[in-house]
């Protein structure tokens, strides 16, 4: 892997990780049930991507 490519890993990991913490200090203030479950699978979305490029290390 270039120097190139892991300084793009390591921005995604930090984007999709700040993200997955956005979503949880929103759910925990959500009271709409529908809403809240859409941001949990937003939240979740961005795991799943944080988890796959981690693995690309």
């Amino acid at each position: 892997m270039t120097t190139k490519e892991l300084l793009y890993v390591e921005d995604a990991l930090g984007h999709a990780q700040f993200c997955m913490t956005k979503c949880n200090e929103t759910i925990s203030q959500i009271k709409d049930t529908e809403l809240k479950l859409c941001v949990q699978q937003i939240a979740d979305k961005n795991k799943q991507i944080f988890q796959n490029f981690y693995q690309l290390l």
